[in-house]
């Protein structure tokens, strides 16, 4: 059973977020605890790009972004696993620097000292080189970057599908089992 931290940050992509909550919802026998907090830019977005947001309908732990009494700011409290979906070149950047000014990056540098997984699905074109710098960074810490690049080879048929192949890898990256993800050869 995982302990995972969902972060959604202010970049473009709000729809992916949405699809990671609800696959996450339809995987709760795989889970003890699932704590999910917004920068202010990602409730902006998710209103521009979603709707009026229904948090309330999911069975997760919603914090504030100043909450560092939430448990995941703490190594302590052994989540395992934290995913930010979308992570926005601003966010990365504080990520990969070490700055812990809020409960995301508070909560991305505690998975990162205590070795456990980051995943950080990057949302940004064109990249310039501080960004690709960043990705070095993050990546030589131990996290990992997943681009927000979708796949085309399952022949999705809908914007929902194409972006669930991109929160199908995420959540495959997480160490969750899923049935009927599109998997090559088979």
């Amino acid at each position: 059973m995982k302990k995972i931290v969902v972060a959604i940050s202010g970049s473009s992509g709000a729809l992916y977020a949405k699809i990671l909550l609800d696959k996450l919802q339809q995987l709760e026998a795989q889970w003890d605890a699932v704590g999910v907090v917004l920068s202010d830019n990602a409730v902006i977005n998710w209103e521009l790009e979603v709707g009026k947001p229904q948090f309330e309908d999911y069975p997760f732990d919603f914090y504030d972004k100043k909450d560092f009494y939430a448990p995941f700011a703490s190594g302590s409290a052994q989540y395992d696993t934290m995913i930010v979906c979308p992570c926005s070149m601003g966010m990365l950047a504080r990520i990969a620097t070490g700055i812990s000014n809020d409960l995301i990056t508070r909560a991305a540098d505690v998975v990162l000292k205590e070795r456990r997984r980051l995943i950080l699905v990057t949302r940004e074109t064109p990249l310039n080189l501080i960004h690709i710098n960043n990705m070095k960074t993050v990546t030589e810490a131990g996290g990992i970057i997943c681009p927000a690049v979708p796949s085309f080879y399952g022949n999705p048929n809908s914007i929902e599908a194409v972006l669930a192949t991109v929160v199908d890898r995420v959540l495959d990256l997480a160490g969750l089992q899923l049935e009927g993800a599109y998997r090559w050869g088979e």
